[in-house]
C-alpha cells in the first residue's frame, strides 16, 4: 500500500527491499500511538418522522479504549473543527501521545479538520475507499454498541440518546470482558472479589445491558 509505505519512510522505517509493506506492518510499528476515528448513525424518532444523528468516537487500538467525542444531528464545519481542537487538547485531549488516528475517507473529515489535528502532532492516516477491514477495531465496537443496545430501543430525544451511549460505553469499559484481551475488563475498579461469594448482578439501561459479579471481599 503507497500510502503505508510513505509513512513508514518518513519516519525511518522504510521495508527491506525484498518485501512489501503490509498493513499488519504498520500497525505493529505504530501500536502505541494509533488510534481510530469514526462516525456511526443513530435514528431518533421525532412528531415529524425520523431524524439521523451522528456519534463520534474514538478507539485507542492498544487498548480499545473508548471516547465518544461528540453527537450532533449536522457535524459539520465549525462543529468538525471544534472537535479536532478539543481531540488534541494539551490538557485532556484524547489523542495526547498518539501520531496517528485512522480515518475512512467519510466527507466529514474535512480538510480543515485534518490540518488542525496535524497542528495538535497528529497525522490523520486515510483509508482507501470501501476498505472497513482496515478500521477493524472501530467497525466492531460500532457492531457491538448497535447489536447489543442501539438496536434494541427505540430513541425519540438527543438526550435518551446520550444516555443510552454513555451507559454502554460505561459497560463496555466496565463490565464487558473482550477476546481481544484474554476477556479482561478494560478498566477494573480494583475492588477486590471473592472467589465463593454470592453472585450479583449489575443492571443498565433497565436490564438491556446486565453484568454479573461476586461481592466484594
Amino acid at each position: 500500500m503507497t500510502t503505508i509505505a510513505n509513512v513508514l519512510e518518513r519516519h525511518g522505517l522504510s521495508p527491506a527491499p525484498d518485501r512489501k509493506s503490509t498493513w499488519r506492518q504498520f500497525l505493529s510499528a505504530h501500536w502505541e500511538v494509533l488510534a481510530a476515528t469514526d462516525f456511526f448513525t443513530v435514528e431518533l424518532w421525532r412528531p415529524f418522522g425520523l431524524v439521523r444523528w451522528h456519534v463520534l468516537f474514538c478507539i485507542e487500538l492498544a487498548t480499545r479504549r473508548v471516547h465518544v467525542v461528540g453527537i450532533a444531528d449536522e457535524p459539520y464545519g465549525d462543529w468538525m473543527d471544534q472537535i479536532a481542537r478539543n481531540l488534541t487538547d494539551a490538557v485532556d485531549g484524547f489523542l495526547l501521545g498518539k501520531r496517528y488516528p485512522i480515518q475512512d475517507r467519510d466527507p466529514l473529515f474535512t480538510k480543515a479538520f485534518r490540518d488542525t489535528l496535524e497542528v495538535g502532532g497528529v497525522k490523520s492516516v486515510r483509508l482507501p475507499a470501501r476498505s472497513p477491514n482496515l478500521n477493524a477495531f472501530a467497525e466492531r465496537f460500532v457492531l457491538s454498541m448497535k447489536s447489543e443496545c442501539l438496536n434494541r430501543m427505540i430513541l425519540f430525544s438527543e438526550a435518551q440518546l446520550r444516555r443510552a451511549v454513555t451507559e454502554y460505553v460505561l459497560h463496555y469499559h466496565q463490565e464487558r470482558p473482550h477476546q481481544g484481551l484474554d476477556n479482561r475488563l478494560i478498566t477494573t475498579l480494583g475492588v477486590p472479589t471473592n472467589s465463593d461469594g454470592d453472585v450479583r448482578c449489575r443492571k443498565r439501561l433497565g436490564g438491556l445491558l446486565s453484568y454479573y459479579h461476586r461481592e466484594a471481599a
